[in-house]
């Protein structure tokens, strides 16, 4: 099943990344309509994810442009253009499996 997987960070508030993660599906489908299309059609599974910090969610985007899967990163204007929510393509799974599920605590 194609999953989209939507990754954001801990050290921000529950509410806050609640918001950051809707804001990077939000970057995904304006940035890659046709693979947005592609999953919404097959599945329109969302899983949700966490990393540490912004490190390691900028990590994660340069892991995932040298694999050739599509992503989208989101900037917190609020936090001054902190980094803060990274969505990747369905041919992403690799690169997050071992993540933690978001909210999950």
């Amino acid at each position: 099943m194609s999953k989209l997987h939507l990754i954001t960070r801990r050290d921000l508030a529950p509410g806050a990344r609640a918001a950051q993660l809707c804001h990077a599906l939000r970057a995904f489908v304006e940035q890659h309509p046709s693979v947005d299309r592609s999953w919404y059609e097959e599945s329109n599974t969302l899983v949700l994810l966490e990393v540490a910090d912004e490190a390691a969610l900028l990590r994660l985007a340069w892991e995932a442009t040298m694999t050739g899967v599509p992503w989208s990163l989101f900037r917190e204007p609020d936090l001054n253009d902190a980094v803060t929510a990274v969505a990747l393509g369905p041919t992403g799974r690799s690169l997050v499996r071992r993540l933690p599920l978001a909210l999950a605590a």
